[in-house]
């Protein structure tokens, strides 16, 4: 589900003081978002129409009526190529471990729908307990922070009790040191993203050989650097397309697409149409 769109891979997820953490209702009209993460438990509800959400190379379709869970610190990308209503819920990591301690050794998993009947009248219940939250929500009644932090703790001790597994999470503090390794390189590089950036000069920035840095960043991301690179500026293209008038050079040129024949094909793989077909799609629909 689209959020502000980062200005480094890593979000710092802002919330407010009275809740401790972020939950709204967002109408995407489109949007690519490129690998990222965030230090916190991200659940979507989709509300209407659907939405394509990668997490760490699995491709899922989130239909109309259906939950997934993200957890923290797991790569993941979404793209919405038709309008959606979704649910986006943020529950940092830190304000879950204030009340559930061992949730470093625990991993969420929704899994909807599910087979097995039990399960799903569980899922049904966890989002009947998000369309409360949206209500209060959106009217903001008297006595409105009690009525959602209530809802919030409910939908906490269903995680911890229906859709929490135990998991042995061997280096954690080596995956720690290569996520905040992997922050830099991608900060630096959506600093610059408009410009060429070589191997040698982002290797520099994660203070790696390059060779190991080329090994090190497709471990991690799953595809290499130059790919990135490309993605990124992708996601900036596609935004402008249906947010500007102005023309695709244009915007090709502002995001330093240079090499028209590849960004022809990547925009039809992603997409599924041309530039054209997009822009007049978004007007359709504004």
């Amino acid at each position: 589900m689209p959020e502000p769109q980062p200005n480094h891979i890593y979000e710092m997820i802002q919330v407010p003081e009275t809740t401790g953490v972020r939950f709204f209702t967002d109408i995407d009209h489109g949007s690519y978002f490129p690998n990222h993460w965030h230090d916190a438990i991200e659940i979507i509800y989709m509300v209407q129409g659907e939405l394509d959400i990668t997490v760490e190379s699995a491709a899922f379709r989130l239909l109309e009526g259906q939950c997934f869970l993200i957890n923290s610190c797991v790569i993941h990308s979404t793209k919405c190529t038709t309008p959606n209503i979704g649910i986006v819920f943020q529950i940092p990591m830190d304000f879950i471990r204030l009340y559930i301690p061992d949730v470093q050794q625990l991993r969420f998993v929704l899994d909807d729908p599910s087979p097995d009947p039990i399960r799903q009248t569980k899922l049904d219940r966890f989002k009947e307990t998000l369309r409360q939250m949206q209500i209060a929500d959106d009217i903001r009644p008297d006595g409105y922070v009690l009525r959602f932090n209530s809802l919030l703790f409910e939908i906490l001790f269903q995680l911890y009790h229906n859709f929490s597994v135990k998991v042995f999470q061997a280096n954690l503090n080596q995956r720690t040191k290569d996520l905040n390794r992997l922050n830099e390189i991608l900060s630096y590089t959506a600093r610059n993203y408009d410009r060429p950036i070589s191997i040698d000069e982002i290797s520099r920035v994660a203070f790696l050989e390059a060779g190991y840095f080329c090994r090190f960043f497709k471990k991690h991301m799953g595809l290499t650097f130059l790919e990135y690179q490309n993605e990124l500026r992708l996601s900036r293209i596609y935004q402008d397309l249906i947010t500007t008038e102005d023309t695709l050079q244009q915007i090709l040129e502002r995001h330093g697409f240079t090499n028209y024949k590849l960004f022809r094909r990547m925009f039809a793989e992603h997409f599924q149409a041309t530039p054209s077909q997009v822009r007049k799609k978004s007007k359709k629909f504004s």
